[in-house]
């Protein structure tokens, strides 16, 4: 069993953990002081059109339109929604869902800058083909609003708020620090012993004896070729540079053709992607919602994005087969 250094948990774990904390009291902090001024109200406006379609209140599309800056304080105000009861478990799980637009297009430019360099122009095509996937779990978040939501008054864009009445600055900035006080000691006591936990089966090799034994059977993906399968290896045991790297290797010494590439790279997205979500998400999404309902939120959101992804690389496979 590893034991790690000082050095090691000083930079492995206390530094981290603390810029965690650290982003996620701000993000907490903004999120009381926004929904205080109602301000959530105004950020709903931005989404209005899906809001309206999907049946969602506007707390649900005050956190798609502030899923754009910050995916930790759209979180926040959903939880603080959904404790107070404004929001039904059923629309918390479908407004969550409902952010991985924005939060994708916060991953995008890494994403599109990590690939152009291994991928050349092929980066374009499989870039393209992850944000295709990404509309197809909004639009199926919104049918499934509008589905399993109860209507909303007609002619209302923005639902109404409990907190419908106007605040000075001064009353709202001290109610988003009352608020901001009562959570965070509750953030910091369930997220630092969960992120330790992560950090130690880390470092003692339980993710990546996870990671292993899924790339040992990758052979189990028969419509690939071999050369394909490394690339959906070095996926699951390595980060998703590595991931990249192998690919424009294959496509640098011409072993494969760009199409095969690319639904290696989609087929390593899908089966990489839960465990690290698991592991970067969980920590401070227990911090925000209960660790039941977090973990609950994490896997539905990861069924969603692994099912859309399949549905892209399938239809992508079928047309240009």
């Amino acid at each position: 069993m590893i034991v790690p250094t000082p050095e090691s948990l000083l930079h492995g774990l206390l530094l981290p953990l603390g810029s965690l904390i650290v982003f996620m009291s701000l993000s907490l902090l903004v999120a009381n002081v926004l929904e205080a001024m109602n301000w959530t109200r105004f950020l709903a406006r931005l989404a209005a059109p899906l809001v309206r379609l999907g049946r969602f209140k506007d707390v649900s599309g005050a956190s798609f339109s502030l899923a754009f800056v910050s995916g930790m304080a759209a979180n926040t105000v959903l939880a603080e929604s959904y404790e107070r009861g404004t929001l039904s478990r059923r629309e918390l799980i479908l407004a969550n869902l409902f952010n991985s637009m924005p939060t994708y297009f916060l991953h995008l430019p890494t994403m599109f800058s990590l690939a152009a360099p291994f991928l050349g122009s092929v980066a374009t095509l499989y870039v393209g083909l992850t944000f295709f996937a990404a509309i197809l779990r909004t639009a199926g978040v919104v049918l499934a609003g509008r589905l399993l939501l109860p209507p909303i008054p007609d002619g209302c864009v923005v639902c109404r708020l409990d907190e419908q009445k106007p605040r000075t600055p001064q009353e709202a900035l001290a109610r988003g620090w009352r608020l901001f006080r009562r959570r965070i000691r509750k953030v910091v006591l369930i997220t630092a012993p969960i992120y330790t936990v992560m950090y130690f089966a880390r470092i003692w090799g339980v993710f990546e004896a996870m990671e292993t034994f899924l790339a040992t059977h990758v052979g189990d993906l028969g419509f690939l070729p071999p050369q394909a399968l490394s690339i959906v290896a070095f996926h699951l045991v390595a980060e998703t540079t590595s991931g990249l790297a192998a690919a424009g290797a294959v496509l640098q010494g011409g072993e494969l053709p760009a199409r095969v590439v690319v639904l290696a790279l989609l087929v390593g997205n899908i089966l990489s992607s839960p465990m690290r979500a698991f592991r970067h998400q969980f920590p401070y999404y227990a911090g925000i919602f209960k660790p039941s309902m977090a973990a609950r939120l994490i896997m539905y959101s990861q069924l969603l994005r692994a099912a859309s992804i399949a549905l892209v690389t399938a239809g992508f496979a079928f047309f240009t087969s």
